[in-house]
């Protein structure tokens, strides 16, 4: 039997919210003796951060003070934002929330004994507090994201690569974990901007970007490292690994025209190098850099493995 679960939709266009407390750090006291006290608390705490989770932290914690919850889960794919805090639990309250239109993502409720309506209705009236510190939060994280963005594809810019690069090569050597980087050239890239114009060579650029996120894992990362060349970081891959991703890359890459016959055909050209023990962010850079170099030299629509 499907446990039962409340779904609904919560749109705050007409509620008359106050803006309390800006700034101030409050803390929540163990026991609160009334829903609107526990609003007013939470509406003082709640803009206290501009970060989603530990907005969403807060908010689950103060909730509980009046009504017991198991696990709160958060979900805004548009911001590919997903976040579960708690434990699963058998009866579910869902909410999808908006504002004016403005879509904020969806928010459930989780615990193992079902809700009342008393108990839906007081949530209910505590989403309110979320609403404004939520939404400043989503402007913030997209504000982050497009600064860390090239405009064109919506890969990572050398900015976001460089700080995932070296915090990558951190995590890997701190936890023995396979790393390994792939450099991607679109060939003959120049050749087709002299074709068919620069227009379609932004066209290319972005269809090439979408096949490669395309084949890769969600923790897989996509950054354009400069003209018509990519990087890809692949976390906890092997060299064996990373070249079978590769050379499934370099096959998307002459099959793109299926979904995109208005483009001419594309091939590209990839090098592979996976980090050696104690070796530096940079030096894995230059070896995969090599590897491309190799692989182009060697007539392209290749991948070549760093030695």
């Amino acid at each position: 039997m499907v446990p039962p679960s409340r779904s609904n939709t919560i749109d705050f266009d007409s509620a008359r919210l106050q803006r309390l407390g800006l700034g101030s750090t409050c803390h929540l006291p163990l026991q609160v003796n009334s829903l609107a006290e526990l609003r007013h608390l939470l509406g003082l705490q709640l803009q206290t951060s501009l970060e989603v989770e530990r907005i969403l932290t807060l908010f689950f914690t103060g909730v509980q003070r009046l009504v017991p919850l198991d696990a709160l889960a958060y979900l805004h794919p548009v911001q590919d934002v997903r976040l579960e805090l708690g434990e699963r639990a058998s009866h579910s309250a869902s909410y999808r929330l908006s504002h004016e239109g403005e879509y904020l993502g969806e928010l459930i409720f989780r615990r193992q004994k079902r809700f009342s309506e008393q108990e839906l209705a007081q949530l209910e009236s505590l989403l309110a507090s979320l609403l404004y510190p939520l939404r400043n939060a989503l402007l913030y994280r997209s504000a982050l994201q497009s600064a860390l963005r090239d405009p064109l594809t919506n890969a990572g810019n050398r900015i976001a690569m460089d700080q995932a690069l070296q915090r990558e090569v951190d995590l890997a050597r701190r936890n023995l974990h396979p790393l390994s980087l792939l450099m991607v050239d679109i060939d003959h890239f120049k050749s087709i901007n002299d074709s068919y114009g620069h227009a379609m060579g932004d066209e290319v650029l972005k269809a090439i970007a979408q096949t490669l996120k395309s084949q890769l894992r969600n923790i897989d990362m996509v950054f354009r490292y400069g003209g018509e060349e990519f990087l890809i970081l692949l976390s906890g891959t092997s060299r064996e690994g990373a070249a079978l991703v590769g050379e499934r890359l370099r096959m998307a890459a002459m099959q793109m025209q299926d979904k995109h016959p208005e483009l001419p055909e594309v091939s590209i050209s990839l090098g592979c190098a996976s980090l050696l023990p104690g070796e530096s962010a940079d030096s894995l850079l230059r070896r995969a850099d090599m590897a491309l170099y190799v692989a182009k030299r060697e007539g392209r629509n290749r991948l070549t493995m760093a030695g």
